[in-house]
């Protein structure tokens, strides 16, 4: 987690940045710090809105914590939108929210 802390005190790309972001939010959410890692995708995607893996996991960690679980809904919507060929996670969004729109 230093090491991406220190990576972002260097890194002045907002690209790149977005990605070091991203994987600290990973490291949250393998911590079981959900909502830290939320904060984590935020930033990414406020970098890089076109991240459609941060948008995949805020929709799981949005539905791990009992945060926001329409949010969720609306974030695995973003994530498909990015990336419409990628049925594993139209697969994911369904099974998780047992939503079939």
């Amino acid at each position: 987690l230093q090491n991406y802390y220190e990576a972002m005190r260097l890194e002045i790309d907002p690209y790149d940045r977005s990605y070091i972001l991203y994987n600290i939010g990973l490291i949250h959410t393998s911590n079981g710090e959900h909502t830290k890692a939320l904060e984590y995708y935020f930033r990414a995607l406020e970098r890089n809105p076109f991240l459609p893996q941060a948008f995949n996991n805020m929709a799981g960690d949005s539905e791990i914590a009992e945060a926001w679980s329409d949010q969720a809904a609306e974030y695995w919507k973003q994530a498909i939108a990015l990336t419409p060929g990628n049925y594993i996670e139209a697969h994911n969004w369904l099974k998780i929210t047992r939503r079939f729109e």
